[in-house]
């Protein structure tokens, strides 16, 4: 991935006025400019819950547990998940059958917990470290803009 992609994330992203339109432009540039992902969207923290927000894909799962799947793992560890194998990682939520692998990163924002950006590919070990740190600097061009 490259600067250029960046550079036109971040001038989408700052037009953006509010969280819905910053998150919804945000999943659909990933869905249109990394290739081989079958879902690429939001799972946003409320009512003790992982919400299904803005997404680009087949419809999803609703809710996920904190603690539950690769999403759930990811925010209760506040740590980002590259998971070459979903059908391996032990409690997997499987909302789409195609999908094969999984990049969970976790949305903190000043110590504020906002939920996961969560990217799904029907290839196995799809995430290379490139790709991981590319979705990286996207999440943290998202969490610039976001309001909290």
């Amino acid at each position: 991935m490259n600067q250029l992609l960046l550079e036109s994330a971040a001038g989408l992203f700052e037009e953006s006025e509010n969280n819905i339109s910053l998150l919804s432009n945000a999943s659909a540039f990933v869905k249109a400019y990394v290739e081989d992902l079958n879902w690429a969207g939001f799972y946003l923290f409320e009512n003790n819950h992982l919400i299904l927000g803005p997404f680009q894909g087949l419809p999803a799962c609703v809710k996920i547990e904190v603690g539950k799947g690769v999403c759930g793992t990811s925010f209760k560890e506040e740590k980002t998940l590259n998971v070459a194998d979903v059908h391996q990682f032990d409690g997997h939520i499987a909302c789409d059958s195609n999908s094969n692998s999984e990049l969970v990163i976790p949305l903190i924002k000043n110590g504020v917990k906002i939920g996961v950006f969560d990217i799904d590919s029907p290839i196995h070990n799809r995430f290379d470290l490139e790709t991981e740190q590319f979705l990286t600097e996207i999440s943290k061009l998202i969490l610039k803009y976001y309001q909290i």
